[in-house]
């Protein structure tokens, strides 16, 4: 297998094109994907100043494959996300929830010269997807990671459900069509009022504006309480204001990443029976799930193009990094 092209990070924040060597021959079940686009995620920001190849939202098309590979042809559409193997044998993984595996390889973690800011990456079959025809590739890559990081919280909800949707960007806007296409009541809550009319478009039913530090969140009308809410900004809410929202045993879901402490209103979290779950990610189950009812329902992110290359990298790293992306960055092969 010849060089091929990577953009990692640096001290400076910077991403610089440079190579990643492979050995000659594939083994197992590895594949050789030609990366034709892929999602920025706000983890690559996490990685812009390490020596290893960013990111994790990629997709591509086959182009070799290892003695092992079964069900992948060449020309096959694929993407990956932010896991990329395990060791198959743990009961996180015989339980379908390799996710858990104490030998997981995750992003940031392991395989520092791969990556999907590249023009090609070798991954496991196993852990590659199909991408349905539905999908073009410049919409399939940001589904790799945000796409599958909310179906997640989505997975076992009932269309009988209240959803609240904390946020609406790169993630809470794909957050608010999978919930409304299942049939759930979607409640967009916000800081401000000026995305209520692109929320009310992607299918949200109620969109109240939180009153920071008021300790409540007035809303006309019948209360809509939440059996469960998507926290999909990178700022912990006003919880005073939250918890008063939630349905007796609701869950709470904060699928960003905040460097602070959750501190949730104790006596309120005990009288409602409240959960709060954890979730790093889909398993290979919801995530080719995700994808048939992306693909079914004509579910697509709102995205911003830019070119693989340092510029493209750059720019549309600043803008995710400034909250100027309007929803998801997709970097596209030149």
């Amino acid at each position: 297998m010849p060089d091929f092209t990577v953009f990692k990070g640096a001290k400076d924040g910077s991403p610089f094109k440079t190579t990643t060597s492979k050995p000659d021959g594939l083994t197992g079940d590895q594949v050789v994907v030609r990366v034709t686009a892929s999602g920025v995620c706000g983890t690559d920001l996490h990685y812009k100043h390490a020596d290893m190849v960013l990111g994790h939202e990629g997709v591509g098309v086959v182009e070799e494959l290892g003695p092992d590979v079964k069900y992948l042809k060449k020309g096959d559409r694929v993407g990956w996300g932010y896991e990329t193997n395990s060791c198959g044998h743990c009961a996180a993984c015989v339980s379908g929830q390799e996710m858990s595996c104490p030998e997981r390889s995750l992003y940031g973690f392991a395989n520092h010269d791969q990556g999907s800011f590249s023009s090609h990456a070798i991954w496991r079959e196993a852990f590659l997807h199909p991408i349905p025809d539905g999908i073009n590739d410049e919409h399939a890559a940001p589904l790799q990671c945000a796409g599958a990081t909310v179906f997640t919280a989505l997975y076992d909800v009932k269309p009988t459900e209240t959803v609240g949707i904390l946020g609406v960007g790169g993630l809470g806007h794909l957050a608010i069509q999978f919930a409304a296409k299942m049939g759930c009541r979607v409640v967009v809550l916000s800081g401000s009022d000026r995305k209520r009319e692109q929320a009310k478009a992607l299918g949200a039913h109620r969109f109240i504006v939180l009153n920071k530090g008021k300790g409540k969140a007035p809303e006309e009308g019948e209360p809509w309480l939440l059996s469960r809410l998507l926290v999909t900004t990178s700022a912990q809410p006003d919880w005073e204001a939250i918890i008063p929202m939630m349905a007796p045993q609701g869950r709470i879901w904060p699928l960003s990443v905040d460097a602070g402490n959750l501190v949730i209103p104790y006596m309120s979290l005990l009288a409602g029976a409240i959960r709060i779950q954890g979730s790093l990610g889909s398993t290979r189950t919801v995530h080719r799930d995700m994808l048939a009812f992306a693909a079914r329902h004509g579910i697509n992110p709102v995205i911003e193009k830019f070119p693989m290359t340092e510029d493209g990298i750059k720019e549309a790293m600043e803008k995710l990094e400034k909250g100027d992306v309007h929803y998801r960055a997709v970097l596209v092969a030149q």
